[in-house]
């Protein structure tokens, strides 16, 4: 019996505002708040208000048998608490169903797992209590910043005790086979892994208001007939996307939210087909496969690597220098500093880095707030260096308590 398994990546980063060199030392102010208020209110009213709400809608209308996942950020979730709380309470309202799974990931969104295994599992262990808290969930799949993933990465997990691991079912993998199955990493024990159809999932967030696409226009019925097709060679499809694809990267206009609506009654017009979190699948079909995974993949750009990210020489030069302040950061001991050196993790900072180009390319410079990459990388830059220097003379106050103590001694 196959299963449909939807799961969203739900994600707003903390923006910088516009730091320039002489801020440094002046302003430690590093955050755009009317930015983000602003763009968090345009997303919420366009995407995650009217998505929720159909997904409501479509959880009662099949009495439970239309099922969904959630991997939702701790940077967007302290932003809902801070500026749409409605729209925190409309997941909630959604958890409560018992049709939807919240997916564990890096609590900032973060480049972590490749620079720090501890700061990785800190950040892990923080997004699993919020969702606890929040959804009364306690994760059992996870599923790492861009479905950035290797073998390593599936040992900690597997360490970390999750069952299921999400990531991308790309060629370089795969080779001839399908991921329309559930597959187990190298070398695992328990742990299984659901690889995304990409194809399938990138009709929807990528080409549905495409004219010039082939396929154009996508309706739920063809989709469906599409999905159908894995009867027979597969066992799972799995759906992964933003979910800002419905409302905001696909405007209401397009006939997404129509296209949502009408998909699950055309899925299930088949008995032999469902719709499975990713946590129910990990209980229903066992591993056809070992699938090896020794470099770095995730579901970005044409590449499927980590070129969205540390593709040039800035990117690498950031991401390193911030990084590289771990120790003297974790010291002070200083909760509101080690918030901003997190904040400054999140991977879409290193995103407005890159310098890529063509169809790629295209796709960066929509999500970029910076005229080029180079301005993101300066701005970025003055923001660490100032950071730095908090860091430094929070470090000399920390000496010069130190010394007192044992003067007093």
């Amino acid at each position: 019996m196959p299963s449909v398994c939807f799961c969203f990546e739900v994600h707003q980063p903390f923006r910088l505002r516009n730091y320039t060199f002489f801020d440094i030392n002046q302003n430690h102010n590093y955050w755009d708040d009317e930015k983000n208020r602003e763009i968090l209110n345009k997303v919420a009213d366009k995407c995650y208000i009217p998505a929720n709400t159909v997904m409501l809608d479509l959880i009662r209308k099949f009495n439970g048998a239309f099922r969904i996942s959630y991997s939702i950020t701790g940077v967007l979730l302290d932003q809902l608490e801070m500026y749409r709380p409605d729209v925190l309470e409309s997941f909630v309202a959604l958890a409560k169903t018992g049709c939807v799974e919240f997916v564990n990931e890096t609590y900032y969104h973060t480049l972590a797992f490749l620079f720090s295994q501890r700061e990785f599992k800190d950040q892990v262990i923080r997004h699993r209590n919020r969702i606890r808290s929040l959804f009364g969930q306690t994760p059992r799949t996870f599923r790492n910043t861009e479905m950035i993933y290797n073998n390593d990465l599936a040992r900690l997990v597997e360490a970390m005790g999750y069952r299921m691991v999400l990531t991308e079912g790309a060629d370089q993998i795969l080779g001839w086979r399908s991921p329309n199955f559930v597959y187990q990493p190298a070398g695992g024990v328990k742990l299984k892994c659901l690889l995304k159809n990409y194809r399938l999932s990138d009709d929807i967030a990528f080409r549905f208001s495409n004219h010039q696409w082939d396929e154009f226009p996508l309706t739920s019925e063809k989709f469906a007939g599409w999905v159908h097709q894995a009867s027979g060679s597969g066992e799972v499809i799995n759906l992964f996307m933003d979910y800002e694809t419905f409302g905001e990267h696909q405007w209401q206009e397009t006939g997404i939210f129509e296209f949502l609506k009408a998909l699950p009654e055309r899925v299930l017009s088949r008995p032999d087909f469902r719709f499975q979190t990713p946590a129910e699948i990990e209980k229903s079909y066992g591993p056809v496969a070992q699938i090896d995974v020794p470099q770095f993949i995730s579901w970005a750009d044409v590449e499927r690597d980590l070129t969205a990210w540390l593709g040039n020489h800035m990117q690498n030069d950031a991401i390193r220098t911030l990084f590289g302040l771990e120790k003297e950061v974790r010291k002070t001991k200083d909760p509101v500093l080690i918030d901003t050196w997190r904040r400054l993790q999140t991977s879409d900072h290193f995103y407005y880095m890159c310098t890529k180009w063509f169809a790629d390319g295209d796709v960066h410079k929509y999500f970029n707030p910076y005229e080029s990459p180079y301005d993101g990388y300066i701005n970025f830059m003055n923001v660490l260096a100032d950071f730095t220097s908090l860091l430094n003379e929070k470090g000399r106050k920390l000496e010069k308590a130190g010394e007192r103590k044992k003067e007093k001694k």
